[in-house]
């Protein structure tokens, strides 16, 4: 016969049993329930009509879908610094709550590290989403320029629009106009690649360093105005064949390592983030929303329509692709800094 004590001791764990699991499914039904009634705010950091603007796009279109709760969501365009100005408003001063998502520059994450200026986040606590794509960045010039190919770049000027720092429309001409010698003159202040390709229409310069998905597009690059000089990755892109290749540029191995570290950026795709301190679970839904919508057939075949390939990298790549180039030797780093100009 179970004694009082026992029986006590018995029901006591079962009611804590109980209690355990009510309140680990009451945090699990929050989270679910959260975004119910909610606006879910995707912000992009560049101006209306670039590659990246329409990824955001596209994705807010289609997240919603695989959010419990199926929150309205919004994109908005927050242009400035090269989306700079969005990373730093996403780490300090947006809400916390899981209702903000942004999409920044693949090269943002490394401004810390290599001098970059007005810097205000960690970028070992940035939230990673997600990635929808890895492009490669190409610089193409007017057909009208004096400069024909990669070859006249040393002894030719080219002037190219840019956007602001840590954008691939000014750091990749600095960068190598600085390592390699190659006459890029940069014209900075537009809010975005489509701003820059009206420029070439209108004269106002010859060029941009840009990704190849965001030129392909253009009406600039269809009717021929402009080609493509050189690519600018770590790995040639197929689409790309018979176009030189930057890596094969470097005269020394100390340029090649700098030139290696530089193009870490090419790994990381089109990063989006979350505030630091967004609950664990909130942004584990978000995680697993943005890489459950990479795979609608919705949204690959508008993105394969619009030009774009989807390409899906997960948060914990990003993470380490990021923390990788951190462990760079002080001399790569050195030398890369150098030759941004910083």
């Amino acid at each position: 016969m179970i004694s009082t004590r026992i029986w006590a001791l018995a029901v006591s764990s079962l009611v804590a049993l109980g209690l355990a699991g009510s309140s680990t499914l009451g945090a699990a039904q929050g989270a679910d329930e959260f975004y119910k009634g909610k606006q879910l705010n995707v912000m992009i950091g560049y101006g209306v009509g670039g590659s990246d603007d329409l990824w955001a796009r596209i994705i807010a279109r289609h997240i919603g879908d695989y959010i419990p709760g199926h929150p309205t969501v919004v994109p908005v365009n927050t242009p400035g610094a090269g989306s700079l100005l969005l990373a730093n408003q996403i780490y300090n001063t947006q809400p916390k709550d899981g209702t903000v998502i942004g999409l920044i520059n693949r090269g943002i994450p490394f401004e810390p590290l290599l001098g970059g200026q007005s810097i205000r986040f960690d970028p070992m606590k940035l939230s990673f989403v997600g990635s929808p794509d890895r492009d490669t960045a190409v610089c193409a010039a007017n057909k009208s320029a004096a400069v024909k190919s990669v070859d006249d770049l040393y002894n030719k000027e080219l002037i190219v629009g840019a956007t602001g720092s840590g954008a691939d429309t000014e750091v990749y001409p600095s960068f190598l106009k600085n390592l390699l010698g190659m006459k890029f003159k940069i014209i900075s202040g537009y809010p975005g690649s489509r701003d820059i390709n009206l420029a070439i229409e209108r004269g106002e310069v010859q060029g941009i360093c840009v990704s190849y998905d965001t030129i392909a597009r253009e009406n600039i690059y269809k009717n021929g105005t402009v080609q493509v000089l050189f690519q600018a990755a770590l790995k040639p892109d197929p689409r790309l064949s018979g176009i030189p290749f930057a890596a094969d540029l470097a005269k020394t191995d100390q340029e090649r390592e700098a030139l290696n570290l530089f193009l870490e950026r090419t790994n990381v795709g089109r990063p989006f983030i979350a505030p630091p301190g967004v609950p664990a679970d909130r942004l584990a839904i978000l995680r697993s929303a943005f890489e459950q919508v990479m795979k609608d057939p919705g949204l690959v075949q508008e993105a394969e329509t619009s030009g774009l390939h989807p390409l899906y990298i997960s948060p914990d790549d990003l993470q380490k692709f990021v923390a990788e180039a951190y462990k760079a030797s002080p001399e790569a780093v050195a030398l890369t800094k150098k030759a941004m100009g910083r």
